[in-house]
């Protein structure tokens, strides 16, 4: 049986202060000629030719839908010579459910990504330079207004260093609204939000209120405003906007995989 390595440095989402569940080597020889799924008792399995895939801690690797796992066999197909963990976030993300290396429960879960709003990116503002603070305004209070409004709660931003004095009850808004996700649900929720620094915009993004490209772009407002003043390193920062965008887009779509799997599955399969 095929134990496969576990994801890669900066693909698996982030345990308690912000650590990495797995932090393992990054590439190995490709292993195996045809990937495919089967059903199983646990759900759907992927075979790596007649081997089946397990998770780091020796798990079968199961996942709940057929969705997902024709999306997880896509990425152990799309590996050529060279088996690259660090381009497989579903991949990662499915063995983080499974094998829950944190050890956390549901409601640590959804606390931990509620506690996101006291240092939400969309909520820290700043006075100078004033070109800056009038983008920041321009761009994050539209999406700042519409969660607002789409979770009926106060949420403000602030100058302070402090930044806002986010109420109780809209913590507690946005935790029974969480707890309407499955665990599996959950794990992808919260490894967006630490992509994106923000309870916010990932919210925005998982409600289809905002794309990908956007939550990105938002998420890194300030670093694009200084590289249009004063230029970027080469490579680096588009190296890095599209490992942002490929992790955020990959959390994203498990977390509709896992929550709505049935309407999910079906546009997949068709496309």
């Amino acid at each position: 049986l095929h134990r496969p390595p576990p994801a890669a440095d900066g693909g698996g989402p982030a345990g308690p202060c912000g650590r990495r569940a797995y932090a393992p080597p990054g590439e190995r020889k490709r292993f195996y000629q045809n990937v495919s799924i089967s059903q199983g008792e646990g759900g759907f399995e992927i075979n790596l030719d007649h081997r089946k895939l397990k998770t780091p801690q020796a798990k079968l690797f199961t996942v709940p839908s057929e969705a997902l796992a024709i999306a997880v066999a896509t990425e152990w197909d799309s590996q050529k010579d060279t088996i690259k963990f660090y381009t497989m976030h579903l991949t990662t993300l499915c063995n983080t459910a499974l094998d829950n290396p944190t050890q956390r429960n549901k409601t640590q879960l959804i606390r931990a990504a509620v506690k996101f709003l006291e240092t939400d990116t969309l909520c820290y503002r700043v006075d100078e330079p004033p070109a800056l603070a009038e983008l920041q305004k321009n761009e994050w209070d539209p999406v700042v207004a519409w969660a607002e409004k789409r979770y009926n709660v106060t949420i403000g931003s602030s100058t302070s260093i402090l930044g806002p004095n986010i109420p109780a009850s809209t913590k507690e808004t946005f935790i029974s609204h969480l707890a309407s996700y499955n665990m599996w649900a959950l794990q992808g929720i919260e490894f967006v939000i630490t992509q994106l620094k923000s309870l916010i915009l990932s919210m925005g993004l998982i409600d289809r209120h905002i794309t990908v490209e956007k939550a990105v772009l938002l998420s890194r407002l300030e670093e694009e405003y200084q590289i249009r003043r004063w230029g970027n390193v080469e490579w680096a920062h588009d190296y890095d906007l599209c490992e942002l965008r490929a992790r955020t887009a990959a959390g994203t779509l498990f977390v509709h995989l896992c929550s709505e799997s049935s309407t999910v599955k079906h546009k997949l399969l068709q496309d």
